[in-house]
């Protein structure tokens, strides 16, 4: 973890990473070359459609106006806006790429919440990110800093129109206890980037669940890092893209320190047209170093695409460099209908659209009945079921 504004030694000296695990890092935008469609990192998204965020042309056309959030939290909690120079607020590390950085340097003010040790709580603790309209782009960054054996779930929103990028960091105490829940209920103009750095302390436990169903472009990319031995994150995702949108999911979970879990699955449907294509992404990188024996990690993806004009891009990494390992592997599909089981259901007299649709709840209920936010697991739920009527309509 990086609390300064300076790259690595190694990156400085001109050396490059050597893993994903080395990414660069700085919370100053100048700190970054300015991307490139050939870079890594950038590959799969079309630059022109970020409106700027990855150059700083956002400014020739775009208004900045301050994050607005709205934090709901039950007693324990401390909500507190912070600049970013806030060492807590930096706490989870520094931004790993521009547009992060970016929304680091241009933001106006920051959120800081604090969740002191041995709070346990039914109640989420909920923020709600609203979009600054169209015309304006928006930057802010939000850090949760979870006291040791606290038991939480944490709730962000994001909802409304505009463009917006965000740093979101949370840091996990030592025994903690954590449920991560990111909603990108956005609606289908908005143009979202959003880095998400967790750091895991001894024995933590942290679920981190991610939904993305609204939006023009949405990119979310998480990365957990282990600080002491005992750490178990698991990462869900579900996603449902449609003509015109673009979403792309790409992560890192790096382990570093031994005898620590981590389990990855992300499930995502497609539905476009020739002439307005629908376009999804996963990348997701895990490291095991060679000072981490004992890991256990397993990472899955899985593609639906419903129409033409559908791509989904599913990229799993592995990287390993000790043979000391509970076990690791990786999946990863990116199909059509399974016609054996549209022929069962159609065989016992379920009409074909009703069968597809049947098929498509199964595939999507895997992750979402595991969010353990009743309220949430339904609400998408009715998403999926609105999503599945415009197929054939």
């Amino acid at each position: 973890m990086l609390n300064s504004n300076e790259f690595s030694s190694a990156v400085v000296e001109g050396a490059g990473y050597q893993t994903k695990g080395d990414l660069p890092t700085s919370f100053d935008v100048d700190a970054f070359e300015v991307p490139g469609g050939r870079d890594e990192e950038w590959r799969f998204v079309s630059l022109r459609r970020l409106r700027g965020l990855h150059n700083g042309s956002f400014a020739e056309s775009l208004k900045v106006v301050p994050q607005q959030t709205n934090v709901t939290a039950p007693e324990g909690v401390k909500v507190e806006t912070v600049d970013g120079t806030n060492e807590r607020l930096r706490a989870a590390g520094a931004p790993s790429d521009r547009v992060a950085a970016q929304a680091w340097t241009s933001m106006p003010e920051a959120t800081l919440i604090t969740i002191d040790p041995e709070t346990r709580s039914d109640q989420p603790i909920e923020v709600t990110i609203s979009g600054a309209g169209e015309g304006n782009v928006s930057f802010g960054a939000t850090t949760f800093d979870v006291g040791r054996h606290a038991e939480v779930t944490l709730v962000v929103k994001y909802e409304g129109s505009g463009t917006h990028a965000d740093n979101l960091g949370f840091v996990i105490g030592d025994g903690a206890h954590v449920t991560v829940i990111i909603d990108a209920d956005w609606n289908n103009d908005a143009v979202h980037l959003s880095n998400q750095s967790i750091v895991m302390g001894r024995d933590s436990v942290m679920r981190h669940n991610s939904a993305i169903f609204g939006g023009e472009v949405v990119r979310i990319f998480p990365r957990v890092r282990y600080t002491a031995p005992g750490g178990d994150a698991e990462l869900l995702g579900v996603y449902f893209a449609d003509a015109g949108q673009y979403f792309e999911n790409r992560l890192l979970v790096d382990h570093s320190v031994p005898n620590c879990r981590s389990n990855v699955l992300y499930k995502g449907a497609l539905q476009g047209t020739k002439e307005n294509e629908a376009r999804t992404c996963w990348v997701g990188d895990v490291l095991i170093r060679s000072s981490a024996p004992g890991t256990d990690t397993y990472e899955t993806n899985n593609n639906l695409i419903l129409s033409d004009g559908a791509r989904a891009d599913s990229i799993p990494n592995l990287e390993i460099e000790t043979g000391e390992i509970s076990g690791a592997g990786h999946a990863a599909t990116v199909g059509r209908f399974d016609d054996l089981e549209l022929f069962y259901l159609m065989s016992r007299g379920i009409p074909a659209d009703e069968a597809r649709r049947l098929i498509i709840r199964g595939f999507f209920n895997e992750v979402i009945h595991r969010i353990p936010v009743q309220s949430l697991s339904e609400e998408l739920e009715r998403r999926v079921a609105v999503e599945l009527e415009k197929i054939n309509a």
